[in-house]
């Protein structure tokens, strides 16, 4: 992941997930600080559908955590940086869970994959039993 440096006229929001108000919220966060980078609509829709995914796995496979919603900058570059942390039971096979169509039985199975593709950096660790985090960021 590239060096992103935190813009200091802008500081870190943080967003307690610990139910589905609070997924709204990480939304709203993301929307807002899309905008104040500059983003395109498409450029802001996609950052705000990877923070609602992102946040509704930190929610439902996580037990709840926090996301940290951020404008940064790399040189001339501005974007917004996401993490999302919880504590939950980890994920033991992360290639599985990457790959299109794997899903827990709840849903599409797009989740994490479809959330990589949306933004210009991923990454993700988690080690089983002891949570997970992922952070990404969209450059403008």
């Amino acid at each position: 992941m590239t060096t992103a440096i935190t813009d200091p006229d802008r500081p870190v929001i943080r967003v307690e997930i610990a139910g589905n108000e609070d997924v709204v919220m990480v939304r709203q966060c993301a929307r807002e600080q899309a905008q104040r980078v500059g983003f395109s609509l498409l450029e802001t829709t996609k950052l705000v559908t990877a923070a609602s995914e992102l946040a509704r796995n930190t929610l439902e496979h996580g037990g709840g955590g926090y996301a940290e919603i951020e404008v940064c900058t790399d040189g001339i570059r501005r974007g917004v940086r996401m993490r999302f942390v919880d504590e939950g039971p980890g994920i033991a096979d992360l290639e599985q869970v990457l790959r299109d169509g794997f899903t827990t039985g709840k849903g599409l199975g797009l989740g994490l994959g479809g959330s990589r593709r949306l933004v210009s950096e991923f990454e993700i660790e988690s080690t089983p039993d002891s949570g997970t985090k992922v952070t990404v960021v969209r450059w403008k």
